[in-house]
């Protein structure tokens, strides 16, 4: 074995573990220790998992790291898991890796859960959390996880070669937005209180001449009283929810969606009216093909959308814009469902 690297905190390169191991370790360590000594904004990391005992220790920290800890590298594995607050997992719920789930694991369940996450993280071979902790300074931090998992059987060792980022300013930012109740429970989208905030934004943005005109879009479920009377409110929910989700996949970056209360969502997008119309015309679509499919239950829906546009008024109010465009959603309605109309 070469000359072990300055510092040294781990177990792998001086106990009796196979050279695969070692020279894999060593290359991590050596890489890492170059990418720390630039001071970018991250804090790298090896850590090490014995199979057989169920330790974990640093093979490599970040001097970054040990500072924000007040630690040294032997010490620091203790110094983290005793300020930790609370620990976020964020699990993908279906292949595309589009939607995601929230865990939120409290310091007290931690150490009652901590091998079955190890367990989840050599199953899935990536580490993506987001923890809160206590630094010594008294100061709440929150440090996003994101790491690559190894795993050398033969020695019952998992590597985890990762990086924390400090988060705090955008955790913050969302625990306010989820306590003056922002998101929606069910669906996860921006709640109805938040439209007119949008629109002042967009209003903002036309009257400093960035854009030139932005659309309303309110979007309703077709016959959705049918759905909970037919198959139960539990697959109610599911339809609003996988709505939701689709919706959130279909959006683009100009693009804005909500929802509105009960059955019905809004949009407002930026462009002309004929961009509104057709991002509603891309959600009709793709909802129409679409099968809602929950405990074995199949089932199609389609959604009507009323679109109106800034364009079309010399000046007004979110509340007129919202009218037009209801008044073109129950249209809609009334031309026979599963249909936008726009500007006629």
């Amino acid at each position: 074995m070469k000359q072990l690297p300055e510092n040294y905190p781990g177990r792998i390169l001086v106990e009796e573990y196979s050279q695969a191991l070692k020279e894999r370790t060593l290359s991590a360590i050596q890489a890492s220790a170059v990418f720390d000594k630039f001071n970018f904004p991250l804090m790298v990391y090896i850590t090490a998992w014995n199979h057989k005992d169920d330790t974990i220790w640093y093979e490599f920290v970040g001097q970054q790291f040990m500072d924000l800890l007040e630690s040294n590298a032997t010490d620091i594995s203790t110094v983290f898991r005793d300020s930790i607050q609370d620990q976020r997992l964020f699990h993908y719920t279906d292949l595309s890796e589009s939607e995601v789930e929230e865990e939120v694991i409290s310091r007290r369940q931690i150490s009652d859960t901590r091998h079955n996450l190890r367990e989840k993280v050599e199953k899935n071979k990536q580490v993506e959390a987001v923890y809160q902790i206590a630094s010594p300074a008294g100061r709440i931090i929150w440090l996003k996880d994101r790491g690559r998992v190894e795993v050398f059987p033969d020695d019952n060792i998992t590597l985890t070669l990762g990086c924390l980022t400090d988060v705090t300013k955008e955790m913050g930012q969302k625990e306010l937005l989820e306590q003056i109740g922002y998101f929606d429970d069910l669906t996860g989208l921006p709640k109805r209180n938040i439209m007119q905030k949008l629109f002042e934004v967009r209003c903002g943005e036309r009257q400093r001449g960035y854009i030139e005109a932005f659309s309303v879009i309110m979007i309703d479920i077709d016959h959705f009283k049918l759905v909970n009377d037919t198959h139960g409110h539990q697959m109610g929910d599911f339809v609003l929810k996988e709505l939701a989700s689709l919706m959130t996949l279909l959006k683009r970056k100009e693009e804005d969606i909500g929802r509105y209360g009960g059955e019905e969502f809004y949009g407002i997008c930026r462009g002309e009216i004929q961009s509104g119309v057709n991002f509603a015309e891309r959600v009709r679509r793709n909802i129409e093909s679409h099968v809602f499919s929950h405990n074995g239950i199949s089932i199609h829906i389609t959604i009507s959308a009323g679109v109106a546009s800034t364009e079309e008024m010399d000046e007004g109010t979110m509340s007129d814009l919202l009218g037009l465009a209801d008044n073109r959603l129950y249209q809609a309605k009334h031309e026979g469902r599963n249909k936008v109309v726009g500007n006629q």
